[in-house]
């Protein structure tokens, strides 16, 4: 049997010679990130700005937009945004809040589909009122700061405070990034990219403990190496199982982000971007941290002695 390899064996890869370039780019991305964000804020959907979204098919092979955007501007409503919507023949009818609370947001429904009539077929039909996008954004907001919290704590006393530190400032990384990138391109922001930032934190976590992990192994096994060394060999030694592990999840995502259709082209659009900097931040930006902080290599205690009180290994 042929085994596939994607990494050599043994592997001597100076990854921490790079930190301070890398440092420094990731400060600047994190920067221009929330700079973004300030100006140019993020492209809420319905979930959060509140509105209503319907998801039609027209009975004809080619959907004609222009015809749809003239029928539903009989209707009188404010902030409709009409656009094609995976096939050729379906469109996505987004209307804004309309003045005159809950009461107004159902009637949308009922004016769009008198003004397009029986020539479209409705397969889907989301409406969100302003108090309950209000809960959402405020919600959202809360999970994703609680996720941050938690993975603190759990670092904190699953090895030391300095790795506490190096794995939420990876992870802030990510997050900041993130939103970043969906200001930058002005991609709609709803429910679904909340879940892939949370999943993406999870995922960054996952890759950056198991680093964490074979660092603290080596602090015990070799006292006297020098700490950017130990590092080096650290992420080497784990390099196989973050490529393998890298690759098989973006060749999954890739595959949902070009057949899965538009309902699910955002979600996966973050989770593609959040593997590839959830993986670079866990070597780049990660590891760099715990080097500054200047962990404490005696933190093993006497676990490190032998029977006889010698080290086990220097």
């Amino acid at each position: 049997m042929i085994l596939l390899k994607l990494v050599p064996t043994e592997t001597r890869i100076p990854f921490l010679r790079a930190r301070k370039v890398c440092l420094t780019i990731s400060g600047a991305m994190a920067a221009a990130s929330i700079v973004l964000l300030l100006v140019l804020g993020l492209n809420f959907g319905i979930d959060f700005k509140g509105g209503t979204l319907m998801e039609v098919r027209t009975n004809v092979a080619i959907a004609d937009v222009s015809a749809i955007r003239n029928q539903v501007g009989t209707a009188g409503l404010s902030d409709v945004q009409i656009q094609e919507f995976g096939a050729p023949n379906e469109v996505l009818i987004r209307v804004g809040q309309q003045a005159g609370g809950e009461k107004a947001q159902q009637d949308v429904v009922k004016k769009v589909k008198a003004a397009l009539g029986a020539s479209v077929e409705f397969r889907r039909v989301e409406v969100v009122g302003p108090t309950v996008s209000g809960e959402l954004i405020q919600s959202g907001i809360i999970s994703v700061i609680s996720a941050i919290i938690a993975v603190l704590i759990y670092i904190w006393f699953r090895f030391e405070w300095q790795f506490s530190i190096g794995a939420v400032t990876a992870l802030v990384h990510d997050v900041v990034l993130t939103l970043g990138l969906f200001s930058l391109l002005q991609l709609e922001f709803n429910l679904s990219i909340i879940a892939a930032i949370l999943t993406i934190v999870g995922y960054s976590l996952n890759d950056t403990v198991v680093v964490f992990d074979r660092v603290r192994e080596n602090l015990r096994k070799y006292k006297k190496m020098p700490m950017v060394e130990l590092l080096d060999l650290s992420i080497n030694n784990t390099l196989s199982r973050t490529v393998l592990t890298s690759v098989t999840t973006l060749l999954a995502l890739i595959s949902l982000y070009v057949f899965g259709g538009e309902v699910i082209r955002g979600f996966t659009f973050a989770m593609i971007w959040g593997v590839l900097i959830g993986t670079y931040s866990s070597v780049f930006i990660a590891s760099p941290i715990l080097l500054a902080l200047d962990v404490k290599r005696n933190w093993t205690g006497k676990a490190l002695a032998k029977p006889d009180g010698k080290p086990a290994i220097t």
